[in-house]
């Protein structure tokens, strides 16, 4: 790393869901003696969540991709076992494909029960779950100008993590219904563009000032400066069901702030583009995923998603070298081929239908595929 250079370090966060291995409903009062387990297997690498069917887990400060992915992969298999010591299963996705709603219950944490009385009504269908990925940006200033040009990707990411094509026991037709869920909450979205550290910093005090916000945490765009560490923390995502998935994106996010980097070291950057233009992104990334098409802005139309996504991995290949994570990059272009967690569910419901089962009996199958694929099952 030369002097100045961000230390590009990667730390992924993931949202699970805790669902009862006999009903494959979500568990609606999680054991205390879960969390206990957890906390002293795994210390402060996991924690409750709103709901208290939902979990988290967080990797250490790695160095590369692949370090990440170890962590990720333990996390995974511990809390798995410990689950299934409770008569439970996690789930990587980010929403449950049948569990009702408005039937879950807040965990009995201050923090939440004062978000709760906060949120109201559309804190109440919370059911959702997201992964996060945090790149370590030293400077400031630095961040602010990386996050400004990053939110251009942003529905490139969603579309390839899509995780919750089903909301109440319904195809909703998106490929990521979270976001409909998510955007309901205040702050949420894509972010704001601010020339400077300062302006962002004098934005968030006004809203502590006033008592509208405590501290940067309940600020929920889709990318955000980090109010804990150093870093950006690429909020859009959907959790990703298979490791290896979730490893591709965490690759893509590290490769696209350094490629950004290295253009600003060459008087260069990334053009921007309006707000309205990138939400428009947002949208098809939503709806369509991988199988549909994105705005090439500076082509002015439409390109299939597979096209830009190819043209995107060729950009970053010098990045990826640097960083020493060509392997996790490359496998995002196998999930074109093998699809997203959302295609899976889709083909895995469409199938029980067609073997004779009614709509319940196939949503349960789509959990049983969940449960095996967070685990790290085969694809086949």
């Amino acid at each position: 790393m030369t002097l100045g250079e961000p230390s590009f370090t990667i730390g992924i966060e993931e949202e699970y869901l805790l669902v009862d291995t006999q009903s494959r409903d979500l568990v609606r009062e999680a054991p205390a003696s879960l969390m206990e387990e957890a906390k002293e297997t795994l210390a402060d690498q996991v924690s409750p969540e709103f709901l208290q069917c939902q979990i988290e887990v967080g990797t250490h400060v790695c160095r590369t991709v692949a370090e990440a992915r170890a962590d990720l992969l333990r996390l995974r298999h511990v809390l798995g076992q410990i689950a299934a010591r409770h008569g439970l299963a996690i789930i990587a996705a980010s929403t449950h494909p049948f569990a009702d709603w408005s039937q879950q219950h807040f965990t009995r944490k201050e923090r939440y029960l004062e978000l709760a009385q906060d949120l109201q009504g559309v804190g109440k269908r919370m059911l959702i779950c997201g992964m996060h990925v945090h790149i370590g940006i030293e400077d400031p200033d630095l961040r602010i100008d990386i996050f400004n040009q990053l939110s251009y990707f942003l529905p490139h990411l969603l579309a390839l993590s899509a995780s919750s094509p089903f909301w109440a026991g319904r195809d909703t037709g998106l490929n990521s219904f979270r976001l409909s869920v998510f955007d309901n909450l205040p702050r949420t979205g894509l972010p704001p563009k601010f020339d400077s550290w300062a302006e962002y910093e004098r934005a968030v005090n006004t809203l502590v000032k006033i008592g509208s916000i405590e501290d940067g945490t309940k600020i929920w765009w889709d990318l955000r400066p980090s109010a804990r560490f150093p870093t950006l923390e690429t909020r859009i995502c959907d959790v990703c069901t298979r490791l290896e998935d979730a490893a591709a994106i965490a690759a893509l996010i590290q490769c696209l702030t350094r490629m950004l980097y290295r253009l600003r070291r060459r008087n260069q950057r990334w053009r921007q583009y309006d707000r309205f233009l990138i939400n428009e992104n947002r949208w098809r990334a939503q709806r369509y995923g991988i199988e549909g098409s994105l705005i090439d802005f500076g082509m002015g139309e439409l390109v299939p998603y597979a096209d830009l996504l190819e043209e995107l991995t060729e950009l970053l290949a010098r990045d990826a070298a640097a960083l020493g994570c060509e392997r996790e990059l490359a496998h995002a272009l196998d999930i074109l081929e093998h699809g997203t967690s959302a295609t899976r569910q889709r083909a895995v419901y469409a199938s029980a239908r067609d073997g004779g089962a009614g709509n319940g009996q196939a949503l349960r199958a789509v959990v049983d595929d969940l449960i095996a694929m967070t685990a790290g099952a085969s694809r086949k």
